[in-house]
Protein backbone atom coordinates (compact mmCIF):
# COMPACT_ATOMS: atom_id res chain seq x y z
CA UNK A 1 0.00 0.00 0.00
CA UNK A 2 1.19 3.12 -1.18
CA UNK A 3 0.61 6.52 1.27
CA UNK A 4 0.44 10.24 -0.55
CA UNK A 5 0.13 13.42 1.52
CA UNK A 6 0.66 15.26 -1.73
CA UNK A 7 -2.03 16.83 -3.97
CA UNK A 8 -0.22 17.12 -6.81
CA UNK A 9 1.27 13.82 -6.90
CA UNK A 10 -2.14 12.21 -6.02
CA UNK A 11 -3.82 13.92 -8.76
CA UNK A 12 -0.71 12.75 -11.24
CA UNK A 13 -1.60 9.34 -10.43
CA UNK A 14 -4.90 9.49 -11.09
CA UNK A 15 -5.07 11.03 -14.53
CA UNK A 16 -2.59 8.34 -15.33
CA UNK A 17 -4.88 5.87 -14.19
CA UNK A 18 -7.66 7.22 -16.09
CA UNK A 19 -5.57 7.69 -19.49
CA UNK A 20 -5.34 3.55 -18.98
CA UNK A 21 -8.88 3.12 -18.36
CA UNK A 22 -8.32 1.24 -14.99
CA UNK A 23 -11.50 1.09 -13.02
CA UNK A 24 -10.85 2.89 -9.76
CA UNK A 25 -12.87 2.67 -6.94
CA UNK A 26 -12.36 5.35 -3.72
CA UNK A 27 -13.92 5.44 0.22
CA UNK A 28 -14.05 9.02 1.37
CA UNK A 29 -13.28 9.09 5.36
CA UNK A 30 -12.47 11.05 8.20
CA UNK A 31 -10.43 8.16 9.76
CA UNK A 32 -10.50 6.69 13.26
CA UNK A 33 -11.52 3.51 11.32
CA UNK A 34 -13.87 1.20 12.94
CA UNK A 35 -15.46 -1.78 11.34
CA UNK A 36 -17.98 -0.10 9.48
CA UNK A 37 -15.27 1.93 7.37
CA UNK A 38 -13.15 -1.32 6.43
CA UNK A 39 -16.36 -3.09 5.74
CA UNK A 40 -16.88 -0.23 3.05
CA UNK A 41 -13.18 -0.74 2.17
CA UNK A 42 -13.47 -4.66 1.78
CA UNK A 43 -16.64 -3.98 -0.03
CA UNK A 44 -15.08 -1.78 -2.76
CA UNK A 45 -12.16 -4.18 -3.32
CA UNK A 46 -14.17 -6.60 -4.98
CA UNK A 47 -15.54 -3.55 -7.09
CA UNK A 48 -12.54 -1.91 -8.87
CA UNK A 49 -9.04 -2.57 -9.88
CA UNK A 50 -6.98 0.71 -8.05
CA UNK A 51 -8.64 0.95 -4.68
CA UNK A 52 -8.09 4.50 -3.22
CA UNK A 53 -9.35 5.13 0.61
CA UNK A 54 -8.93 9.26 2.07
CA UNK A 55 -8.39 10.55 5.79
CA UNK A 56 -9.05 13.81 5.97
CA UNK A 57 -10.70 15.66 8.71
CA UNK A 58 -12.81 18.43 6.78
CA UNK A 59 -12.21 22.05 8.45
CA UNK A 60 -15.33 23.08 6.73
CA UNK A 61 -18.13 20.98 7.58
CA UNK A 62 -17.71 21.70 11.27
CA UNK A 63 -19.28 24.88 12.71
CA UNK A 64 -17.36 26.97 15.36
CA UNK A 65 -18.99 25.27 18.29
CA UNK A 66 -18.46 21.71 16.80
CA UNK A 67 -15.82 19.32 17.72
CA UNK A 68 -12.92 19.81 14.64
CA UNK A 69 -10.68 19.84 17.79
CA UNK A 70 -11.91 16.99 19.70
CA UNK A 71 -12.59 14.91 16.50
CA UNK A 72 -10.65 11.51 17.16
CA UNK A 73 -7.47 10.60 15.42
CA UNK A 74 -5.59 7.78 14.51
CA UNK A 75 -3.26 7.96 11.35
CA UNK A 76 -1.01 5.08 12.35
CA UNK A 77 -3.69 2.62 13.41
CA UNK A 78 -5.83 3.52 10.07
CA UNK A 79 -2.45 3.12 7.86
CA UNK A 80 -2.80 -0.57 9.10
CA UNK A 81 -6.06 -1.01 8.60
CA UNK A 82 -6.84 -0.11 5.51
CA UNK A 83 -3.95 -2.23 4.66
CA UNK A 84 -5.14 -5.07 5.57
CA UNK A 85 -8.56 -4.21 4.17
CA UNK A 86 -6.65 -4.35 0.76
CA UNK A 87 -6.62 -0.44 0.05
CA UNK A 88 -4.03 -0.08 -2.64
CA UNK A 89 -2.92 3.69 -2.24
CA UNK A 90 -4.10 5.97 1.35
CA UNK A 91 -3.88 9.60 0.80
CA UNK A 92 -4.00 11.44 3.59
CA UNK A 93 -3.09 14.70 2.81
CA UNK A 94 -2.12 17.36 5.42
CA UNK A 95 -3.97 19.95 4.23
CA UNK A 96 -6.13 19.28 1.14
CA UNK A 97 -6.96 23.29 -0.13
CA UNK A 98 -4.98 25.55 -1.22
CA UNK A 99 -4.61 28.82 0.24
CA UNK A 100 -6.74 30.94 -2.48
CA UNK A 101 -9.28 28.09 -2.64
CA UNK A 102 -12.73 29.99 -3.09
CA UNK A 103 -15.51 27.40 -4.43
CA UNK A 104 -18.54 26.05 -2.52
CA UNK A 105 -20.86 23.26 -3.99
CA UNK A 106 -24.51 23.61 -2.33
CA UNK A 107 -26.93 21.02 -3.30
CA UNK A 108 -29.72 22.76 -2.80
CA UNK A 109 -33.22 21.34 -1.33
CA UNK A 110 -31.70 17.77 0.20
CA UNK A 111 -29.74 19.99 2.50
CA UNK A 112 -32.28 22.41 4.19
CA UNK A 113 -33.86 20.00 6.64
CA UNK A 114 -32.64 17.16 8.86
CA UNK A 115 -29.32 17.82 9.46
CA UNK A 116 -28.87 20.83 7.60
CA UNK A 117 -31.65 22.34 9.64
CA UNK A 118 -29.80 21.79 12.76
CA UNK A 119 -26.16 22.13 10.83
CA UNK A 120 -26.69 24.63 8.29
CA UNK A 121 -23.18 24.76 7.02
CA UNK A 122 -22.35 20.94 6.98
CA UNK A 123 -23.40 19.64 3.86
CA UNK A 124 -21.93 22.53 2.13
CA UNK A 125 -19.08 21.49 3.48
CA UNK A 126 -19.39 17.93 2.95
CA UNK A 127 -20.22 17.99 -0.88
CA UNK A 128 -17.37 20.48 -1.37
CA UNK A 129 -14.61 18.32 0.50
CA UNK A 130 -15.85 15.28 -1.91
CA UNK A 131 -16.28 17.31 -4.96
CA UNK A 132 -12.34 18.47 -4.51
CA UNK A 133 -11.52 14.75 -3.68
CA UNK A 134 -13.24 13.44 -6.54
CA UNK A 135 -11.04 15.73 -8.68
CA UNK A 136 -8.21 14.76 -7.58
CA UNK A 137 -9.15 10.88 -6.87
CA UNK A 138 -11.13 10.68 -10.38
CA UNK A 139 -12.73 7.21 -9.38
CA UNK A 140 -14.88 5.55 -11.11
CA UNK A 141 -17.36 4.45 -8.35
CA UNK A 142 -17.48 5.45 -4.71
CA UNK A 143 -18.95 4.31 -1.66
CA UNK A 144 -20.43 6.29 1.22
CA UNK A 145 -22.37 4.07 4.05
CA UNK A 146 -25.94 4.49 5.32
CA UNK A 147 -25.43 5.23 8.32
CA UNK A 148 -24.95 9.09 7.21
CA UNK A 149 -27.93 8.31 5.36
CA UNK A 150 -28.99 12.28 4.43
CA UNK A 151 -25.21 12.55 2.96
CA UNK A 152 -25.05 9.41 1.13
CA UNK A 153 -28.35 10.95 -0.85
CA UNK A 154 -26.99 14.77 -0.57
CA UNK A 155 -23.84 13.39 -2.29
CA UNK A 156 -25.29 10.93 -4.93
CA UNK A 157 -27.46 13.68 -6.30
CA UNK A 158 -24.48 16.07 -6.24
CA UNK A 159 -22.83 13.54 -8.44
CA UNK A 160 -25.76 13.03 -11.01
CA UNK A 161 -26.93 16.11 -11.57
CA UNK A 162 -22.88 17.89 -12.35
CA UNK A 163 -22.72 14.64 -14.44
CA UNK A 164 -19.62 13.66 -13.10
CA UNK A 165 -19.86 9.95 -14.26
CA UNK A 166 -18.68 8.61 -10.95
CA UNK A 167 -20.65 5.16 -9.93
CA UNK A 168 -22.34 6.26 -5.72
CA UNK A 169 -23.07 2.69 -4.27
CA UNK A 170 -24.31 2.74 -0.66
CA UNK A 171 -22.58 0.82 1.94
CA UNK A 172 -24.18 -1.27 4.90
CA UNK A 173 -24.82 0.28 7.90
CA UNK A 174 -22.49 -1.78 10.78
CA UNK A 175 -23.92 -2.10 14.49
CA UNK A 176 -21.74 -3.07 17.23
CA UNK A 177 -22.45 -6.20 19.37
CA UNK A 178 -25.44 -4.43 21.01
CA UNK A 179 -26.97 -2.56 18.52
CA UNK A 180 -25.21 0.46 18.57
CA UNK A 181 -24.61 2.16 14.84
CA UNK A 182 -20.78 2.08 14.72
CA UNK A 183 -19.65 5.43 14.51
CA UNK A 184 -15.85 7.70 15.26
CA UNK A 185 -17.53 9.87 17.89
CA UNK A 186 -19.02 6.87 20.13
CA UNK A 187 -15.51 7.17 21.73
CA UNK A 188 -17.15 10.13 23.20
CA UNK A 189 -19.63 8.42 25.20
CA UNK A 190 -19.02 7.28 28.39
CA UNK A 191 -21.18 3.75 29.94
CA UNK A 192 -24.04 5.46 31.05
CA UNK A 193 -24.42 7.43 27.59
CA UNK A 194 -23.72 4.23 26.06
CA UNK A 195 -26.51 2.56 27.63
CA UNK A 196 -29.10 5.42 27.04
CA UNK A 197 -27.88 5.93 23.24
CA UNK A 198 -29.21 1.80 23.00
CA UNK A 199 -32.61 3.35 22.68
CA UNK A 200 -31.68 5.15 19.33
CA UNK A 201 -31.78 1.95 17.41
CA UNK A 202 -34.72 0.26 19.52
CA UNK A 203 -36.48 3.67 19.02
CA UNK A 204 -36.36 3.10 15.27
CA UNK A 205 -36.63 -0.88 15.12
CA UNK A 206 -40.00 -0.71 16.78
CA UNK A 207 -40.89 2.11 14.00
CA UNK A 208 -40.15 -0.53 11.48
CA UNK A 209 -41.88 -3.49 13.33
CA UNK A 210 -44.92 -1.72 13.96
CA UNK A 211 -47.70 -2.47 11.91
CA UNK A 212 -50.07 0.96 11.52
CA UNK A 213 -49.48 2.73 8.00
CA UNK A 214 -49.89 6.24 9.83
CA UNK A 215 -46.45 7.57 9.99
CA UNK A 216 -47.50 9.60 13.52
CA UNK A 217 -48.67 6.30 15.30
CA UNK A 218 -45.11 4.58 14.14
CA UNK A 219 -43.08 7.79 15.58
CA UNK A 220 -44.89 7.62 18.78
CA UNK A 221 -44.14 3.77 18.94
CA UNK A 222 -40.49 5.00 18.79
CA UNK A 223 -40.58 7.90 20.93
CA UNK A 224 -41.58 6.11 23.74
CA UNK A 225 -38.43 4.13 23.79
CA UNK A 226 -36.18 7.08 23.73
CA UNK A 227 -33.81 8.33 26.61
CA UNK A 228 -31.63 11.17 25.27
CA UNK A 229 -30.88 14.52 26.44
CA UNK A 230 -32.37 15.64 22.98
CA UNK A 231 -34.15 14.53 20.39
CA UNK A 232 -33.45 16.80 17.41
CA UNK A 233 -35.58 14.72 15.18
CA UNK A 234 -37.32 11.72 14.58
CA UNK A 235 -38.61 11.11 11.14
CA UNK A 236 -40.24 8.51 8.13
CA UNK A 237 -38.75 10.17 4.72
CA UNK A 238 -38.80 9.44 1.42
CA UNK A 239 -35.45 7.75 0.52
CA UNK A 240 -34.94 10.06 -2.54
CA UNK A 241 -36.32 13.01 -1.81
CA UNK A 242 -36.04 13.25 1.97
CA UNK A 243 -39.67 14.64 2.77
CA UNK A 244 -41.70 13.56 5.70
CA UNK A 245 -44.35 10.63 4.33
CA UNK A 246 -47.51 10.87 5.99
CA UNK A 247 -48.69 7.38 4.95
CA UNK A 248 -46.26 4.13 4.77
CA UNK A 249 -47.17 2.99 1.24
CA UNK A 250 -43.58 2.17 -0.18
CA UNK A 251 -40.40 1.55 1.25
CA UNK A 252 -39.40 4.63 3.15
CA UNK A 253 -36.40 5.53 5.49
CA UNK A 254 -36.94 6.38 9.50
CA UNK A 255 -33.94 8.59 10.09
CA UNK A 256 -33.22 10.02 13.78
CA UNK A 257 -30.49 11.92 15.65
CA UNK A 258 -30.35 12.54 19.17
CA UNK A 259 -27.59 13.96 21.74
CA UNK A 260 -26.28 11.87 24.78
CA UNK A 261 -24.71 14.28 27.29
CA UNK A 262 -22.43 15.73 24.43
CA UNK A 263 -22.44 13.16 21.65
CA UNK A 264 -24.84 13.72 18.79
CA UNK A 265 -25.97 10.21 16.94
CA UNK A 266 -27.20 9.67 14.34
CA UNK A 267 -29.40 6.37 12.79
CA UNK A 268 -31.29 4.95 10.55
CA UNK A 269 -33.46 1.98 9.32
CA UNK A 270 -35.32 0.84 6.20
CA UNK A 271 -39.08 0.60 6.69
CA UNK A 272 -41.45 -1.11 4.83
CA UNK A 273 -45.49 -1.51 4.18
CA UNK A 274 -46.80 -3.71 6.75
Amino acid sequence: MDVIRSVDTMHALALGWRARGKKVGFVPTMGYLHRGHTTLIELMRQRCEILVVSIYVNPLQFAPTEDLSRYPRDPEGDARKCQAAGCDVLFMPDNLYPPDFRTTVDVSGLTSRWEGAARPTHFQGVATVVCRLFGLVQPTVAMFGEKDFQQFTVLKSMARDLAMGIEIVPGPLVRDHDGLALSSRNVYLSADERARALTLHRALYAIRDHASPDAEVRKAAGRSILQCDGLDYLEIVDPETLEAAPVIDRPLRAIATARYGRTRLLDNVAVLPA
